[in-house]
């Protein structure tokens, strides 16, 4: 029973600030959604010039920026070829393209979400 009365007890002392402060925001609504939703739509936002370009130019980058990807990952593989079947000491040449090769895949992978997600 001492136990109950001292959780009892605690949670009083716990929930005793925030009621009042739940009391008095309960009581502040007055439904001026549209006042507060007029401030952020006050000022016009300036495109940037990575929006202003068309669609045309964003996918020429991206045509290059894949051509560029095929490129690295035929050189990543003919290296790893190199080493498997000649004996090449080409490891660090190898490791080195195919991060490379991994970090144009994901900024072509960004790019194309970013652009062209929503249609």
């Amino acid at each position: 029973m001492r136990v109950l009365g001292r959780v009892i007890v605690l949670l009083t002392m716990m929930l005793g600030p925030v009621l009042p402060a739940w009391a008095a925001a309960a009581e502040n609504v007055t439904g001026n959604d549209t006042q507060v939703l007029s401030q952020f739509n006050r000022y016009q936002v300036q495109e940037g010039e990575a929006v202003k370009i068309g669609d045309q130019q964003k996918h020429r980058i991206l045509f290059y920026m894949g051509a560029a990807l095929l490129m690295l990952v035929l050189a990543t593989a003919s290296l790893g070829v190199a080493m498997a079947i000649y004996n090449k000491p080409l490891f660090i040449g190898h490791m080195v393209a195919a991060g490379l090769t991994v970090t144009l895949a994901i900024a072509h992978a960004v790019v194309a979400v970013v652009w062209f997600f929503p249609f």
